[in-house]
């Protein structure tokens, strides 16, 4: 075979090979933490109000309760990680909070880190009061910076979109319960308000869309770090799976959806 030939077979097997090896998964964590807000915590999930973490889509571990987490799948792939499940989400946490939650990831020496935050920055008591695009690329940025300068060598980072939160308005927006509901507990006023125009709600739309952008921009900077290509933005989730206490938070069958969908875009879930 001509010398030529040759090296152009080798270049050809090495950038094959290279392939390969990028597209392979990495080896299954020993430890999860998830950092975020109520969706993360399983807020109002179901049957009474409040956190119930053991059924969160991420760091969940409530057996035969139809959500398949994040830590139950991988558990399914080493047991190393059992019993090493960091719920660091915080209820009504926006993303100014989000530093101070991947320091306590880092503390906790997680090798995996899941990140869904920034629908209470959009959801808030008006479309003027929502937080600033400028100030949410600064403070998931500085979050970004504390994982990758703390955690261990060889983690990984997964980063999930914030939901559409104008399709909860879009399924809602006849069911008086829901109207009524959302006044009285004052819930994500900035879009659900009945007072909105619907200039008012294209806005909140667009600051969510916005953040989404920075979420895939800054994560992308990071090569332990995978953004899920807004797959939960542009899930089209039903009436059912959303919880009947508030008309807001995710349903035991919305745990399930978001656990699945993100599952396929992590680092373990792609085929």
């Amino acid at each position: 075979m001509p010398i030529r030939a040759v090296v152009l077979f080798a270049l050809t097997a090495a950038f094959l090979t290279g392939a390969t090896t990028a597209a392979a998964a990495p080896p299954p964590p020993s430890s999860i933490a998830g950092i975020g807000d109520s969706i993360t915590r399983a807020f109002d999930v179901c049957c009474w109000y409040g956190d119930h973490p053991a059924q969160s889509w991420t760091t969940g571990g409530m057996p035969f309760d139809g959500i398949s987490s994040h830590y139950e799948r991988l558990l399914g792939l080493s047991p190393a990680i059992l019993g090493r499940n960091y719920n660091d989400a915080r209820t009504g946490a926006r993303m100014r909070d989000a530093q101070a939650q991947a320091q306590t990831a880092v503390a906790q020496g997680a090798r995996y880190v899941t990140v869904l935050m920034g629908a209470n920055d959009a959801c808030t008591s008006s479309p003027a009061t929502m937080t600033s695009v400028s100030d949410f690329r600064t403070q998931f940025s500085a979050a970004m910076s504390t994982l990758a300068s703390g955690l261990p060598a060889g983690s990984h980072v997964f980063v999930s979109s914030i939901p559409n939160i104008y399709r909860l308005w879009q399924v809602f927006r006849a069911n008086l319960t829901a109207q009524l509901v959302w006044a009285a507990a004052q819930i994500c006023q900035s879009m659900l308000s009945l007072g909105n125009t619907e200039a008012d709600r294209q806005a909140v739309l667009a600051r969510v869309r916005a953040f989404n952008v920075i979420l895939a921009e800054v994560c992308g900077g990071y090569a332990f770090c995978r953004f899920d290509d807004n797959a939960v933005f542009d899930y089209p989730f039903s009436a059912g799976q959303v919880s009947k206490l508030d008309y807001f938070h995710p349903s035991i069958s919305g745990q399930a959806a978001l656990a699945s969908i993100t599952w396929q875009r992590s680092w373990w879930g792609m085929p």
